[in-house]
């Protein structure tokens, strides 16, 4: 679907309302891919370079059995999620190609510039932390041939910005990543099998290992409801309907075939290298396993170039919507190259990824990202709002038993909610104290 300047208007046919919200067509292409591309992407999107410090932000605050066990549930809880708001897709007989105009159709204008305003701070945090893992890798491939320390992290935060920017520009939409998804999935393959083999061989070599839970029991409390919200962080997007928008129909058959693929087998890397690194190196599991590993000076370079390479074009899904949202907004169609689409994506979407940029560059806390996007918007997009809105959807369909069911999963996250982002903002006060603005970390 183009964009041809025409709006449609949406009303909650569940409960006889009308709301009196405009919902511009999109300019980016829809309808398009099979579901396997789209379980690519979905795949992509959780096996990308922050696999690599879930042994240490996940594993160490919650031990072997909350770990293993959070994990696992997080997984059975996230397809479950996941699920109900890709079966609200066509719900009233329109597509709902963004999670605010579903919001929107089913609540109204207040929730769909609440549902918009939450999701692009998680997708805005999530594009922090990939910049911030990017510029990560660059500066572990430098201090392998270097020990001067001349170039500081910040300095490789701002080369991975720039190097973000340029991708984004060159590729107009989610669809048109085609075989960068193949180029990405080799990537993650690199990172994934050097962090587990080099973890293996290092844990093999180690014959006593401490996996105890560090910290006072309040300092625990905190880093586990903290590491809780990581949970959800890793298998969760945030922009369901955004990637459902680029399958073609049965949009709800096809979805469910990627999201089974996603919570399957997409999800064995990921679990693969989480439990290796923490078995291999237990507390002592760094935010960053590729910092623990020891091995050839070339083959840790190499796992490191993929894992930026696999973050610049990661970030790319998740900053897709807010493209998107300026693509359509200005009215940005045809050729890349025309002169027009290209000084407008080198303004906006540049200008985004400059603030980006600079804001990873001041606060590089990757841990403290994961855990307050978690809480604050995560949450709340993945199993409030999904629960919820599949309860006002489905309300005339729904036995007593069923709509209990929902109303628990929302009292419940809504707490957990709450609960992570005290403890997210208790982590951040504290690693403000101990590092000071475009640390060196």
């Amino acid at each position: 679907m183009k964009d041809t300047g025409a709006k449609n208007r949406t009303g909650d046919v569940s409960v006889g309302e009308h709301f009196d919200i405009e919902v511009p067509d999109t300019a980016h292409q829809i309808s398009s891919d099979s579901w396997f591309q789209v379980a690519f992407v979905l795949t992509t999107g959780i096996n990308n370079a922050y696999v690599l410090g879930y042994s240490g932000t996940v594993m160490v605050p919650l031990g072997w059995v909350g770990g293993v066990v959070g994990l696992v549930l997080a997984t059975a809880i996230s397809l479950y999620a996941n699920a109900l708001v890709a079966k609200l897709h066509e719900f009233g007989g329109k597509r709902h190609i963004r999670y605010r105009d579903l919001a929107g159709f089913i609540y109204g204008r207040k929730a769909y510039c609440l549902t918009w305003g939450l999701q692009y701070v998680n997708l805005f945090m999530i594009n922090c932390g990939f910049i911030i893992l990017a510029g990560s890798a660059l500066k572990a491939v430098y201090v392998l041939f270097r020990d001067d320390h001349a170039m500081k992290l910040p300095h490789f935060i701002a080369i991975a910005g720039l190097f973000c920017a340029v991708f984004a520009i060159g590729v107009p939409h989610l669809s048109a990543l085609g075989i960068w998804l193949v180029v990405s999935t080799i990537f993650s393959l690199i990172f994934i099998v050097v962090a587990v083999v080099l973890a293996v061989k290092d844990g093999v070599k180690t014959h006593s290992r401490d996996y105890e839970i560090q910290g006072s029991p309040l300092s625990k409390l905190f880093t586990i409801t903290a590491a809780a919200a990581n949970l959800i962080f890793v298998f969760n997007t945030g922009m369901l309907p955004e990637i459902q928008a680029t399958v073609r129909q049965p949009v709800v058959k096809n979805m469910m075939k990627a999201l089974y693929f996603q919570f399957t087998i997409g999800v064995l890397p990921m679990l693969a290298v989480t439990f290796i690194g923490y078995w291999a190196y237990g507390s002592s599991t760094s935010t960053y396993l590729l910092n623990n590993v020891t091995g050839p000076l070339w083959v840790k370079a190499l796992a490191n170039i993929s894992a930026f390479l696999q973050s610049v074009i990661c970030l790319h899904i998740f900053a897709s919507p807010t493209y998107e949202y300026m693509d359509t907004k200005f009215g940005v169609t045809g050729s890349t190259l025309a002169l027009k689409n290209l000084t407008f994506k080198i303004m906006a979407r540049g200008g985004y990824l400059a603030v980006s940029t600079l804001l990873s560059a001041l606060l590089p806390f990757l841990g403290d990202f994961m855990s307050f996007t978690g809480a604050v918007s995560t949450i709340p997009l993945t199993f409030i709002l999904a629960n919820h809105m599949y309860y006002k959807a489905k309300d005339n369909k729904l036995n007593p038993m069923q709509k209990i069911w929902h109303w628990v999963n929302v009292v419940f996250f809504s707490l957990m909610s709450v609960a992570a982002a005290i403890a997210a903002v208790r982590l951040i006060s504290v690693d403000s104290k101990n590092f000071h603005v475009f640390a060196d970390l």
